[in-house]
């Protein structure tokens, strides 16, 4: 089998998984039941370096990384990078023996121009995974590794483009919800989720015209469950902001089938402490949409969190930023103005063609 026939049926295999198995059960699938996969529970007692790595009697987990770039012009650019893990059944074994498919995506954005592409792989093989000592998440030559998870090389290729990042984290780690027990509806499903939102990042990204030397900020994202929406819920909108004063907000809306959503929310100080808001208290309202792929997206936002007093603006770098993969999804750089002005990243999900 050639590889692109193997690709092909790692990307059928993946979308008959937990992972790709219709909208009807949440976007991807992710509110199907979990039955035999182990559930997330509150008062989780988190435990370094081992919890960097895999988790195989999970269903689903992600290594997810995005950064906000700039140029010696002063350009603006966005990457991602990101290893899922899917599980046919809870647990691991030697060979094709293994019940685990893995799947990556890259991207990098300009104002102009949005380039993305994916990898599959499955488990047992050596072609993809990941160790949490020392640190190493890797799929095909994409990588992302180091002596520890504070300092790490974080590499892709595509067919017009790579990227070659050194990430040095600037401050702890970060955890979402209940002390990492982040909820995601009002019927109680729940993930298990923390953040290095600190990275400073200096690199090379390869683009058609040719190599440009950047530097900027990294965000990574940790997080592992079994079953993290409801059924109901048919995708979300997630915005992950770096404000000028050295505070952050991570925030997510996940909107339901009847019209509704919940919310959730970290507000993240400079020293990188972390203050949870439940839901309702965000308010994310979207201004404009772009017509993207034949779907209408919002792709400006209004975000309002009065207990930190924050109104604020959030808008496209490039509203084109459609990841066109076996799974679509908008995601892409956004800038913030209003209130606390920076930059970030946005990412949504669930819109369908109409």
């Amino acid at each position: 089998m050639n590889a692109r026939a193997w690709n092909c049926a790692l990307a059928l295999i993946f979308l008959l998984s937990g992972f790709g198995n219709g909208f009807a059960q949440g976007f991807a699938g992710l509110g199907a039941d979990a039955e035999g996969f182990a559930i997330p529970e509150a008062g989780k007692r988190f435990d370094f370096p081992r919890d960097h790595g895999p988790h195989p009697d999970y269903r689903i987990e992600w290594w997810y990384v995005t950064a906000n770039l700039t140029g010696p012009d002063g350009a603006d650019y966005g990457l991602q990078w990101t290893l899922f893990r899917s599980a046919l059944a809870p647990g691991e074994a030697e060979g094709w023996d293994s019940p685990q498919l893995w799947f990556g995506h890259a991207a990098v954005t300009s104002a102009s121009t949005h380039l993305a592409t994916e990898r599959f792989a499955r488990g047992g093989t050596g072609q993809a995974g990941v160790t949490a000592t020392p640190f190493a998440a890797w799929i095909d030559d994409w990588q992302m590794a180091g002596d520890s998870f504070d300092s790490l090389r974080l590499t892709a290729t595509g067919e017009a483009f790579a990227y070659d990042i050194a990430m040095h984290a600037q401050g702890p780690l970060v955890f979402h919800g209940d002390g990492g027990y982040s909820v995601k509806s009002a019927k109680g499903q729940a993930s298990y989720y923390y953040s290095q939102p600190l990275f400073a990042v200096e690199g090379t990204l390869t683009l058609p015209e040719g190599e440009v030397a950047v530097q900027g900020t990294a965000w990574l994202d940790r997080e592992w469950s079994s079953q993290p929406l409801a059924q109901d819920q048919a995708g979300w909108d997630w915005f992950s902001l770096s404000f000028d004063t050295g505070e952050k907000l991570m925030g997510f809306s996940l909107r339901d089938t009847g019209g509704g959503s919940f919310t959730s929310a970290t507000w993240i100080g400079a020293d990188g402490s972390a203050t949870p808001y439940g839901d309702g208290n965000l308010v994310a309202t979207p201004l404009e949409t772009s017509r993207v792929d034949g779907r209408d997206v919002p792709t400006r936002w209004r975000l309002a969190l009065p207990d930190r007093a924050l109104d604020i603006t959030v808008g496209a770098l490039n509203t084109q930023a459609w990841m066109d993969l076996s799974i679509p999804y908008w995601e892409g750089p956004v800038r913030v103005t209003g209130t606390h002005p920076g930059k970030g990243y946005l990412e949504m999900t669930g819109y369908v063609r109409r």
